[in-house]
């Protein structure tokens, strides 16, 4: 069985994921409690895709995301490194392409927004994964980011920690081709950034008017950004806007 390490070594995260591509979408609604539908809706409307806007969706796995996305008439493309994943969801109807994060097969300024959705802790380098989604992305376009978080309240951080990751392993063995994966998955929710830190490598890497909103206690934000003109890449202060509690 395959698993990753925290060192993130691109060939070892993407052999694990496709061991993991076989049952990836049920396991997944299965240990969020279908809440992985709410995720995917609300990111939807951060990214705000209006009909005829490009849109990357990074990280896309199965492209259950990118299908979501492009219900607003975007063309949205999925890519991945996984291969196995991009397999798993050959039956979506959405263009998919094999991609490393660091290294993006697509010209500069090309998309009008990127998105990430429970991927971007699995890059090895965040900010020069970030610093690529920049490239990419024209002047003006947008960034979201949905990923895993650490809870404010401290009893919910409490059983986030250790009640919630230490059972993800068990409760994935029944329904994953590769449950031992899920010890990994485990630790790396575990070792993430916080909301704030992560708005500051955004900012690190590039993007303006960073934000960010608390989904489901805060084990789930949601940050958004948008691409500077050029020329004003400078860094800046990583924005403290956190908008309310979200759901």
């Amino acid at each position: 069985m395959s698993r990753a390490g925290l060192d993130k070594d691109p060939h070892d995260v993407a052999s694990m994921f496709d061991g993991v591509a076989k049952g990836y979408d049920r396991t997944n609604s299965v240990m969020t409690l279908g809440f992985d539908r709410r995720w995917r809706e609300t990111t939807r409307q951060a990214l705000d895709a209006a009909p005829g806007e490009r849109v990357l969706d990074l990280a896309a796995g199965t492209a259950v995301s990118t299908v979501e996305y492009a219900r607003s008439g975007a063309w949205c493309v999925a890519a991945d490194f996984s291969l196995g994943m991009l397999r798993g969801g050959a039956h979506r109807d959405v263009p998919k392409v094999a991609a490393d994060a660091l290294h993006l097969p697509f010209r500069s300024g090309v998309f009008d927004a990127v998105t990430v959705s429970f991927g971007l802790r699995n890059m090895n380098d965040t900010v020069a994964a970030l610093r690529e989604m920049a490239r990419v992305v024209r002047p003006g376009g947008r960034l979201v980011i949905c990923e895993v978080s650490q809870p404010g309240w401290r009893p919910a951080r409490w059983a986030y920690h250790h009640l919630l990751l230490r059972a993800l392993p068990w409760v994935a063995r029944p329904f994953s081709s590769n449950s031992v994966a899920y010890r990994y998955l485990a630790e790396s929710m575990r070792d993430w950034h916080d909301q704030r830190s992560l708005a500051e490598l955004i900012a690190e890497s590039g993007w303006h008017e960073v934000e960010w909103m608390n989904l489901t206690l805060g084990a789930v934000a949601l940050h958004r950004a948008v691409n500077p003109p050029a020329g004003t890449r400078e860094a800046e202060p990583a924005a403290t806007r956190e908008p309310p509690e979200g759901s």
